[in-house]
């Protein structure tokens, strides 16, 4: 079966493009891992419904870290912070991502 990880971000556009290249890395290195990315509110209502086994809160929106990690705490998801050096669309950037993933998943 299949794990899913959500990039939480300000609107979803250029991590939508950080997470297909995350799930092609991940996917490269044999991994059944999907990478999804979603604005601050819907990755919310995605923590309190548990619908993925891990979410990523991406560096624009860490103001919002704290309160996710204690939501994610209250109903058993888990939440992280990406950090800067992982959330850049270069195979630098996409290889830090997808060992996180990995780990944390």
């Amino acid at each position: 079966m299949s794990k899913q990880a959500l990039i939480i971000c300000v609107g979803g556009m250029s991590s939508s493009m950080i997470a297909k290249k995350t799930t092609e890395e991940l996917q490269k290195r044999g991994q059944d891992i999907l990478v999804e990315a979603l604005g601050v509110l819907e990755g919310e209502k995605k923590i309190q419904n548990k619908e993925y086994d891990l979410f990523l809160v991406s560096p624009q929106t860490k103001m919002y870290l704290n309160n996710f990690t204690k939501l994610g705490n209250e109903v058993g998801s888990h939440v992280i912070p990406i950090p800067p050096q992982a959330y850049i669309p270069v195979p630098m950037g996409i290889n830090k991502l997808a060992d996180l993933v990995t780990k944390e998943i």
